[in-house]
């Protein structure tokens, strides 16, 4: 029982220490680049105005580019009644 113990305190001291990023994405810019690290660490950066600019950074890494998914879309119809046809059918 005192191994297991031992064996969760320091598994937890391990994982406590790794260090931790967030991913931001930014709502002011509408592409993302979502770069591979040699290690398999991902990350993201969301400042780009449009997607050749986004892919031109991306050109020759282990990179995607993509829409900014919490970019507020400016043109998305609200869902609204339908109106009552009126009249005899």
């Amino acid at each position: 029982m005192r191994t297991l113990r031992w064996t969760v305190v320091v598994v937890a001291t391990i994982l406590a220490g790794a260090p931790a990023t967030a991913q931001r994405y930014d709502p002011h810019y509408p592409v993302c680049l979502q770069k591979w690290g040699q290690t398999g660490a991902i990350a993201i950066d969301c400042s780009y105005t449009s997607l050749e600019q986004c892919r031109a950074t991306a050109s020759g890494l282990s990179a995607t580019c993509y829409a900014n998914p919490y970019r507020p879309q400016a043109d998305q119809a609200s869902p609204g009644r339908v109106p009552r046809r009126q009249g005899v059918y």
